[in-house]
């Protein structure tokens, strides 16, 4: 039988790269996002029409689109609930969606705007873990069960104009690195993958917060010289997931193209 992941935040982006990647590897996906703009923030949230773009793009059968909203731990755990009743159990839970705000100093930033990056980028991440590791606890022994999100080298770098969004991304570093712990012994890991400048959504609203003409001005600070792409953060997420990650539990893998150098 497939193995069987839930991936939030994958209508596009790195969640979208991650469905696929883990899709191509052979796994049955549940491609969950909330297809809905935050009135909260300025700038447009992934679509319905790009949930199910990713799922049309993969092998018949391997991705199912789900609406749902991945801060919410009950509609998370409807969404495990279904993924074990179709496919038996869950094996990897992956906890990409993110928001970002901010282009002025914390004290000057709208409460509903740090709210929502808090909520989104951490809450998020509370939410996969409460919701999705009892499923990956309720497989049998010998489990090789994986629980991974997806931070940010915003986490230990400090970003100027965007300190909830660094504060955010820091605590998912510190949830999963308690989470590797308290999970000893069952053959469940859980590590977090922290990309830098990568070609999504965010950096292009990164751009506009900064006033930079373009995403593209960010790929000097790396570095490699360039930005980073979704596929080569969700190969990462990707090798966490298989058999070749059952070594690593607690980490913060980097993926930023020396960013945190």
């Amino acid at each position: 039988m497939a193995r069987c992941a839930i991936v939030t935040g994958a209508a596009r982006g790195i969640g979208a790269a991650t469905v696929r990647a883990l899709a191509a590897d052979g796994w049955t996906v549940v491609a969950v996002d909330r297809c809905v703009d935050d009135p909260r923030l300025p700038y447009a949230m992934g679509s319905r029409e790009e949930l199910e773009a990713v799922a049309g793009d993969a092998r018949p059968g391997a991705v199912t689109p789900v609406v749902a909203d991945a801060t919410d731990v009950d509609a998370l755990a409807a969404v495990v609930a279904e993924a074990e009743a179709r496919a038996g159990g869950v094996d990897a839970v992956v906890a990409v969606a993110g928001a970002i705000a901010g282009g002025v100093p914390l004290w000057e930033m709208p409460a509903a705007e740090q709210e929502a990056v808090l909520e989104i980028n951490l809450g998020g991440v509370i939410a996969a873990a409460r919701a999705g590791v009892p499923a990956l606890l309720r497989r049998p022994q010998p489990r090789s069960g994986r629980f991974v999100a997806v931070a940010s080298t915003a986490a230990s770098r400090g970003l100027p104009m965007l300190a909830a969004y660094c504060a955010a991304k820091a605590g998912v570093v510190g949830l999963v690195r308690a989470l590797a712990l308290e999970l000893r012994g069952t053959g469940v890991t859980a590590n977090s993958v922290s990309p830098g400048s990568t070609r999504t959504p965010i950096l292009e609203q990164s751009a506009r917060l900064y006033g930079l003409p373009s995403a593209e001005a960010f790929a000097a600070q790396q570095p490699i010289e360039r930005l980073l792409e979704p596929d080569e953060v969700a190969a990462m997420i990707a090798w966490l997931a298989g058999p070749a990650g059952a070594g690593v539990t607690g980490a913060e893998l980097p993926v930023d193209g020396g960013l945190s150098l």
